[in-house]
């Protein structure tokens, strides 16, 4: 059946717009919920040389961006980060961040 997909918690299908699992109440990403590629992509162009952006996606290694900005690398990676941000489609985003 379409617009199936399997619960986080339990492992048990449901349909892939319910905000819970009907079996075990664990919430489920969903749209409202996912992270947004424009607030990421942004956050990177401008702040993306401190690894806010991975903070807002919730990834720890944002704390190595913070370590190095003063070598600019960091800003360097950020900047192609919000490029492929921008460039990559709804599908792929919500499926790794939504």
């Amino acid at each position: 059946m379409s617009g199936m997909v399997y619960c986080r918690g339990c492992g048990k299908e449901i349909h892939e717009s319910a905000r819970a699992c009907p079996h075990c109440g664990v919430t489920q990403r969903g749209g409202a919920q996912g992270k947004s590629k424009v607030v990421a992509g942004v956050l990177a162009l401008f702040l993306g040389g401190f690894g806010i952006h991975r903070f807002y996606l919730e990834q720890w290694w944002g704390l190595f961006y913070l370590l190095f900005f003063w070598t600019f690398i960091p800003t360097i990676i950020a900047l192609v980060e919000a490029i492929v941000f921008f460039c990559t489609n709804d599908d792929a985003w919500n499926q790794k961040y939504g």
